[in-house]
């Protein structure tokens, strides 16, 4: 029997390489372009792997004891470069569990989270690269791990994992890319002011995927987007947003007027 497209997201899923797990998902993209293999039904057990396969380093710490250096620095643009491949690589890791994790959805619901997995892998290849360009690797600077933890609190639910992962968490970055974009113009970084312009186009898309799935699954439960939204983010402890928010991209990305003028009134200030 043939293995489907969602066993393999949870078998690249579990892998601890970056290189490895980069490789196998452009691969997996690929091959499902020529031949879509989806059974969408199966429950997969996932009790015998490590999920998500992690590297030995960067070492884990919380969010407050994340380094931070002067940007005029090669260190310093090195730990900026660090923290966003690290984004980018927890980035896969959730596209890829959100793959394999929920069955019955419809069949773009899969391939739009393959399409995320791909560009992810490529954003992380383009930071890793940058960042050896400067004498470092991914796993030189220590790192938080806030995404993947909003993650593991999603794993039983797709509302709320589209509720509060892509359309929170990740459209949190629509709002961080352009800041810390004009941070390495002011350090004359060209090459890594093109990549960010790469990675707040695609991320747009990103976001604008969790919110199509997030007002798929509120129409189909028969839910009001903002009430729902609310709840969640109060059940799950989701963490409240500061300003400023980056307006037209997140338009872009599918949020309505109506849910930006919530978000802007319950923003901490």
């Amino acid at each position: 029997m043939e293995i489907c497209l969602r066993q393999l997201a949870l078998n690249h899923l579990a892998l601890s390489s970056p290189a490895e797990k980069i490789g196998a998902v452009f691969q997996l993209f690929d091959d499902f372009r020529i031949h879509p293999f989806l059974n969408t039904n199966q429950v997969y057990d996932a009790s015998h792997l490590t999920v998500p396969g992690k590297p030995e380093k960067p070492d884990l710490v919380p969010p407050l004891a994340v380094k931070r250096r002067a940007m005029h620095t090669v260190e310093g643009r090195a730990i900026a470069i660090h923290a966003l491949a690290h984004i980018e690589f927890n980035a896969i890791n959730l596209a890829l569990d959100a793959i394999w994790r929920f069955p019955d959805m419809p069949d773009l619901y899969y391939q739009d989270w393959l399409m995320v997995a791909k560009e992810e892998s490529f954003h992380f290849s383009l930071l890793n690269n940058h960042l050896h360009s400067l004498g470092y690797q991914y796993g030189d600077f220590p790192a938080h791990n806030s995404l993947w933890e909003m993650v593991e609190k999603t794993k039983d639910d797709v509302l709320a994992r589209m509720a509060l992962v892509p359309r929170t968490m990740e459209a949190r970055g629509l709002d961080a890319v352009p800041i810390v974009k004009d941070r390495f113009i002011q350090v004359k970084d060209v090459e890594m002011v093109k990549i960010l312009e790469i990675i707040l186009t695609d991320e747009i898309g990103h976001v604008e995927i969790g919110n199509r799935w997030f007002n798929y699954l509120c129409a189909e439960r028969k839910l009001d987007p903002i009430d729902v939204f609310k709840e969640l983010c109060l059940q799950y402890k989701a963490p409240t947003l500061k300003g400023p928010f980056n307006l037209p991209a997140r338009l872009l990305a599918g949020f309505t007027e109506n849910e930006l003028e919530v978000l802007q009134n319950q923003a901490i200030t």
